[in-house]
């Protein structure tokens, strides 16, 4: 795609509303509330909110800056910066092709809730063999996981305007509402268990107040790769989507103030999920419900709550699993985004034969998985001790390994080859202030690679504590 021609958001709202709707995924919903719970509430809260303005600006500013110098997909960007580095480029691209895949999966997963209440099915879905009933057969996830994916493919084939960022102003309001919403219910709730009263307020507690009953320096140093995997993992940087949508962003666009509203909705987004399913499962099961986290916390634990609430479950279900397909469709479309644009800057392909292409290996690897549940089903064991399937082998290489090696690479890229006056000199071209800058510099050169590499490490199990 032609540098000077390349398509842009029409406004940096729209590309603030399509960089958080690629942020605001899955993770935020079933990872960040267990985290938060586990890792001493409040503790874990205000070291994510401090990294979130250190380490991950430094990513995320990295990223984008990097997308729109270049006008160029991560594919084609890093070679563009350093012809020796295309290397990095493969590997950004190659991220997001191996979570396309078992993301539709589990986005078809949500689907499947959202139709069951939407028809009133709700409390079907509580018995404790409906999920691994539905995973386990050998059509029915494929049929959802299809539905998902050619909505994914749809969006993306329409284009950056009229796909990409039109969704994202109809569907980013909704999710916030329906986020809000659901937060301020969670509050209202209560319960009682053996004559004991369980309340949304002190399940919020939880969430807000430090415990340091328990607190060493494993545990501190625990808290922190859980805060930080989760932020590196929410941002969705490493997964080549920022520099395809920074691409995107016009010359004229304030980057610095962009990226600074990501980050407020991306944190936001995040800490409301943690006060829309905290307080909730406190209420239902107290303290040990909250030790549930991904498929099982989702799928298995929640609509559980739902079935003890009665009537209103249903109506409170149906609206949170479409919060989670909206969440998960807005993700989902910038993974798919990061690919096809790398394909079209790279073999100079239309947008139309570069959707139908990803599409098509994404659906082949998507069956493989599915069927990876029943007729291809085996166990392995993963260096970080968990026994998995080929959905899991998949998501632990492309997160665990593939991700810390790319934000490792641009670290050192641009903090030692480039030199970081390269992303400054992009961010402030209009003109526009940096009042991180030296913070920047700090992060991307000694901090950022430095606790990437200590993330690796110990995803891959060499460290531990």
């Amino acid at each position: 795609m032609d540098k000077n021609n390349r398509i842009s958001f029409s406004s940096s709202f729209g590309f603030v509303l399509a960089a958080a709707g690629s942020a605001v995924g899955l993770g935020n919903i079933w990872r960040f509330p267990y985290l938060a719970a586990k890792d001493g509430g409040g503790l874990f809260l205000v070291i994510y909110l401090v990294l979130a303005v250190t380490f991950g600006f430094a990513l995320l500013t990295t990223e984008v800056a990097i997308g729109r110098k270049t006008k160029q997909s991560p594919l084609t960007a890093y070679p563009m910066l350093r012809p020796k580095w295309k290397w990095l480029g493969k590997v950004a691209c190659i991220v997001p092709m191996m979570i396309i895949p078992y993301y539709c999966i589990i986005g078809g997963w949500v689907l499947k809730y959202a139709l069951a209440f939407l028809t009133g099915q709700g409390p079907a879905s509580a018995e404790s063999s409906y999920f691994s009933a539905f995973i386990t057969s050998q059509v029915s996830p494929i049929v959802y996981t299809v539905v998902f994916l050619f909505l994914t493919c749809f969006i993306v084939y329409l284009g950056v305007k009229k796909g990409i960022e039109f969704l994202s102003k109809i569907l980013m309001p909704i999710l916030v509402l329906l986020v809000v919403g659901i937060a301020i219910f969670a509050l209202t709730m209560k319960s009682t268990d053996g004559g004991q009263v369980r309340t949304g307020l002190q399940g919020l507690k939880i969430m807000l107040i430090p415990d340091l009953s328990t607190l060493t320096v494993n545990s501190f140093m625990t808290t922190l790769m859980d805060a930080m995997g989760q932020l590196f993992y929410s941002l969705g940087v490493a997964m080549g989507i920022m520099i395809a949508y920074g691409s995107y962003v016009p010359d004229k666009s304030n980057l610095i103030g962009s990226i600074n509203r990501i980050e407020i909705f991306d944190t936001a987004i995040a800490m409301l999920a943690g006060v829309m399913i905290i307080p909730t499962v406190f209420v239902f099961m107290g303290r040990e419900g909250l030790q549930a986290s991904g498929p099982g916390l989702i799928f298995v634990a929640i609509p559980k709550i739902f079935a003890q609430m009665g009537a209103i479950g249903n109506i409170i279900g149906a609206l949170f699993f479409l919060m989670v397909f909206f969440a998960a469709l807005t993700s989902s479309i910038s993974i798919l985004e990061a690919i096809v644009s790398s394909f079209m800057d790279r073999f100079h392909i239309s947008r139309r034969r570069s959707v139908v292409c990803e599409g098509a290996i994404a659906l082949v690897i998507a069956i493989v998985i599915c069927l990876g549940y029943n007729v291809l089903y085996f166990e392995f064991k993963l260096p970080n001790g968990v026994t998995a399937q080929i959905l899991d082998i998949m998501d632990y290489i492309s997160n665990n390994i593939l991700m810390p090696i790319v934000s490792i690479g641009t670290c050192v890229l641009i903090g030692w080859i480039l030199k970081p006056k390269t992303i400054i000199d992009e961010v402030t071209k209009n003109g526009e202030s940096f009042s991180r800058k030296n913070l920047y510099i700090f992060m991307v050169k000694f901090a950022s690679p430095a606790l990437l590499l200590v993330l690796f490490l110990k995803s891959i199990g060499i460290l531990n504590f």
